[in-house]
């Protein structure tokens, strides 16, 4: 009888041990590192074109709707859906003829952002940026952590790109303790989640 009492006792300690885990959390594709995403110009950006060796031809420019820049001696550029970077060597391709000092920089002086921000923060809704921006900023903006809450070693961030859904994991914890991290920069329209942690009832 004792011995089918311990057993008994045995069994519901296991169950309510497994009753009393976490939640599986919903598979989500890592990002690789809270790496730097390049950014992409968009209709709507402010960009300044800079050349080093000829300041004459700098240009402060807002790109159009239909994705257009013009500059000075060579007319209308494609621009949106390039980097800064790609748009450097094709002005440099441009004007390369024309210039001693082979060198052109591209800055982004304002881009209009929108990101949503929702979860364990405390004023969660949609923001406009006028630059870029990372997703711990993004959280700030919202007014931050909402600390009795936030799990902020598992933010998420939902994009929807090429007619695709990607999903990142961010441990965010690690930038507030000022320990090294990547930023991890937003693109338009993504949506940062910041869940709740799970408590023990």
């Amino acid at each position: 009888m004792m011995k089918h009492l311990t057993a008994l006792l045995m069994v519901l300690t296991c169950a309510l041990l497994a009753g009393c885990q976490s939640p599986a959390k919903t598979p989500i594709v890592p990002a690789a590192a809270e790496r730097t995403e390049p950014l992409i110009l968009r209709a709507g950006d402010v960009v300044k074109i800079s050349f080093p060796g000829a300041p004459n031809l700098d240009a402060t420019q807002q790109i159009w709707r239909d994705g257009h820049i013009a500059m000075p001696l060579v007319g209308e550029i494609l621009v949106v859906g390039k980097t800064p970077k790609e748009l450097e060597k094709e002005v440099l391709k441009l004007y390369g003829a024309q210039l001693v000092v082979k060198e052109v920089t591209v800055t982004v002086v304002s881009s209009s952002l929108p990101v949503f921000v929702t979860g364990a923060v405390l004023r969660p809704g949609k923001f406009m940026s006028e630059r870029p921006i990372t997703a711990l900023e993004a959280i700030m903006e919202a007014g931050g952590f909402d600390y009795a809450k936030a799990d902020m070693t598992d933010v998420r961030v939902i994009r929807h790109e090429d007619g695709k859904v990607k999903y990142f994991t961010l441990n965010l914890k690690l930038a507030l303790q000022g320990k090294a991290s990547e930023p991890f920069y937003l693109k338009a329209s993504d949506i940062v989640y910041v869940p709740e942690r799970f408590t023990w009832f």
